[in-house]
């Protein structure tokens, strides 16, 4: 029974949003050129708008998807091949038996023997983090096309505009193009090179699906999976690497408090009403097994392990009231040292007015008030909305809560600020002045 295309509209749209990354990845891995991968994927995705209101949705919509976008990308490299000037059809030729090898090389063992991991998404991330890309463009370019994040979600994360993100995705998917690059996991030195920028796009796409920047939900909880997932994988492939567990140990934790950090109704649920009986055991046993093995591998704890250590803290507490704040305070000026920046400092701030008080809080939040990158972060608004209600400065807490809901860019995350500004009551009006 045929469907209109308007009802299918919003099941497409969240399968596309879980699918993409592997179709892209998949198919990169048959044309070798990250940005004809992605118009398959595309054109994969028109088709399925076309054909699926009229003949309904296929049982397996996902490899309906990979199919569709695998016959598209020999259908192009078909075409470059035929249409080449005779000089550059042998190596048109040459790209299109590769792409015919891999297409139908698709059993899973055959995969692994022609890689480390056999995992394509891996081989995805590792590609867009090559040394021959400008650092900055990497994790953009990454987090696009494997997290499914959009240009303006990447700004968010950066702080920085949208134009400047789109550029760089687009300058790094023609630098991949020109390049020929290999799509594999790199080995040895090589892998250890690009590891750091890995490391970062799995945080960076973590954190999107822990507290989306946009959208409706305040959590993403398929984002988070995929990114934890890439992150186990490492640690086994990388055992001796302290950061590479600090980040795996930092997700379990993590990702142990993602059910209860809503309730039934999408609605966000802060860190000190959480019913703690909802966080996951087993993935909190998990994390602190891998921050065991992150802090045997010895040196100075890195930046991910220090976060792990923190998240560990509210792990290990049975309730909010039993949280070691001072312990918390103290690794974020830790990791204030190791990774300086201004959102590590508001996070210390936030520690610091739990460990000593809502007024020595706020006393460190006035100070970055004037930093650039963090006029137009709604938590720092809400952080000293927080404390300033704490302090019974109710008028002054409405106004920075109002601030932080305008610029909230997830739905939820601005109603819950909208609710704080309102339990402050409404803000005084000021009388008027007689002439």
């Amino acid at each position: 029974m045929s469907r209109p295309a308007s009802d299918l509209a919003p099941t497409l749209d969240a399968l596309w949003r879980i699918e993409s990354a592997k179709i892209v990845a998949q198919v990169a891995r048959i044309t070798r050129d990250l940005a004809l991968a992605e118009d398959c994927a595309q054109d994969a995705l028109l088709a399925a708008l076309q054909t699926w209101p009229r003949d309904g949705m296929p049982d397996k919509p996902g490899a309906w998807l990979l199919t569709a976008a695998r016959r598209h990308a020999l259908d192009r490299l078909r075409h470059t091949a035929t249409a080449a000037p005779l000089h550059a059809r042998l190596g048109a030729e040459t790209d299109l038996q590769h792409a015919i090898r891999e297409a139908d090389h698709a059993d899973a063992v055959d995969r692994a023997i022609d890689d480390d991991i056999g995992d394509e998404m891996l081989a995805l991330v590792f590609t867009a983090a090559h040394p021959r890309l400008p650092p900055e463009a990497r994790a953009a370019l990454t987090l696009k096309v494997v997290g499914g994040l959009s240009v303006a979600e990447i700004a968010r994360a950066y702080l920085k505009p949208e134009p400047t993100i789109a550029q760089r995705i687009v300058r790094a998917k023609r630098l991949l193009a020109e390049a020929h690059l290999p799509f594999a996991v790199p080995r040895g030195t090589e892998l250890a090179e690009r590891l750091p920028v890995v490391l970062e796009v799995l945080y960076l796409m973590f954190n999107e699906g822990y507290a989306a920047s946009a959208g409706e939900h305040w959590t993403r909880p398929a984002l988070c999976e995929e990114a934890l997932r890439l992150a186990r994988v490492l640690a086994g492939l990388l055992p001796h690497e302290s950061e590479v567990h600090g980040l795996t140990a930092l997700m379990e934790l993590q990702t142990s408090r993602l059910a209860a950090r809503v309730d039934d109704a999408g609605r966000p649920i802060l860190l000190a009403e959480q019913d703690r009986r909802h966080w996951d055991a087993l993935l909190i046993h998990r994390g602190i097994a891998a921050l065991a093995r992150a802090e045997a591998a010895g040196g100075t704890p890195g930046y991910y392990t220090l976060q792990a250590a923190i998240a560990a803290c509210h792990a290990r507490a049975p309730r909010f009231a039993d949280t070691d704040w001072s312990r918390i305070a103290s690794l974020y000026g830790a990791l204030l040292r190791v990774a300086p920046s201004p959102v590590v400092a508001l996070n210390r701030a936030v520690a610091v007015g739990m460990a000593e008080g809502p007024a020595a809080g706020l006393a460190l939040v006035e100070t970055l008030s004037d930093v650039r990158e963090l006029l137009d972060y709604p938590l720092l608004h809400a952080v000293r909305g927080d404390l300033l209600d704490k302090l019974g400065q109710k008028a002054a807490a409405h106004a920075a809560f109002t601030r932080a809901a305008k610029l909230a860019g997830n739905e939820a995350e601005r109603g819950l600020m909208r609710e704080r500004a309102a339990r402050c009551g409404p803000p005084k009006a000021t009388p008027n002045k007689l002439s």
